[in-house]
């Protein structure tokens, strides 16, 4: 935390280490929201965090971010606040869209969690997968923003080891108290070999950080190229995180389930359609079928056969 956000926290009394990231978000959900509460996301937006608010009995209020390079509105964002917000649900880098929150973005979420005395729960787990000139920025990095701040991450992006189940929550000590016991009453410990091993993974050298974002740019550039020949007009490149979130040509009369649907049965690629990730009641449900999530985040022989089987029914769309 000092090292990558400048932020001092104790070890002992403002972390838990939980059963991934999803475990550490859904035990922070349940810590500070209460039923009737609201928490605002931002639209599309990873598909957990809406049961974990309902499980809780809180109300989950999406503020859609504008394609196609996931903007933030800041009308839209402050007019969704109302005296019932009680936290700000952010995700960057971004997932499904690839999208990395800037600065300019960030200081209006900061300074609107202040202004309206709520909460911010960030999901970081894609901190260290990020593209470019892009960098990821804690929100909890931010003045005055630390205290109000819930950071959940885990080991499994950055190390690849999405089964290990190892995540951790960051918050000022009353709140990841309250964190720890109810992380003892859903799962009581992350498993402890793994623990061990997350020791020796957070302690790699700056050497492999960069190994990773070259390696995951090259993937990144290359799933990119292969949609572009496939047919599809690629308007936002991706900043961050191991997806390109494509929309589909205007010329083609498919939904993104039946895009899907066809490339399973017809190139056995399987992708993710994009209307899991879009929300109603927000704007533009125009588009909310017209995305299609890739993961790139696989080996490279496994890429180039995707390639070479949805290059083969390309011409079938």
């Amino acid at each position: 935390m000092k090292q990558d956000h400048g932020l001092d926290v104790d070890p002992l009394t403002d972390l838990v280490i939980c059963c991934g990231q999803s475990e550490a978000f859904a035990a922070a959900i349940f810590a500070i929201i209460d039923q009737g509460d609201e928490v605002l996301l931002f639209d599309p937006a990873y598909e957990t965090y809406e049961t974990c608010i309902e499980l809780a009995r809180g109300v989950p209020v999406y503020v859609p971010l504008d394609p196609p390079s996931w903007t933030l509105d800041k009308d839209k964002f402050l007019k969704s606040f109302t005296s019932r917000t009680k936290a700000v649900v952010l995700n960057s880098p971004h997932n499904p869209t690839g999208k990395v929150f800037s600065r300019e973005e960030l200081l209006i979420i900061a300074q609107a969690c202040q202004k309206m005395d709520c909460f911010a729960i960030t999901d970081e787990v894609y901190e260290h997968i990020t593209y470019d000139e892009n960098r990821h920025i804690s929100l909890a990095s931010l003045p005055g923003m630390q205290e109000r701040t819930i950071i959940t991450s885990s080991l499994s992006k950055t190390y690849s080891v999405t089964g290990w189940r190892i995540g951790w929550a960051c918050a000022a000590v009353s709140i990841a108290s309250a964190i720890r016991n109810i992380h003892i009453k859903l799962t009581d410990s992350a498993p402890a070999p793994f623990q061990e091993a997350a020791l020796i993974a957070l302690t790699s050298t700056a050497d492999y950080y960069i190994s990773l974002k070259k390696d995951y740019a090259v993937k990144r550039d290359f799933i990119l190229q292969l949609l572009k020949d496939f047919g599809f007009y690629i308007s936002f490149k991706p900043q961050g995180a191991v997806f390109v979130f494509a929309e589909l040509p205007r010329s083609w009369q498919l939904s993104d389930i039946e895009f899907v649907t066809h490339l399973i049965k017809d190139a056995g690629v399987v992708a993710v359609p994009g209307r899991g990730f879009f929300h109603r009641g927000c704007d533009g449900e125009n588009y909310h079928h017209r995305y299609v999530r890739f993961a790139f985040c696989k080996g490279d022989d496994t890429l180039k056969v995707a390639a070479t089987k949805m290059r083969k029914v390309a011409g079938g769309m």
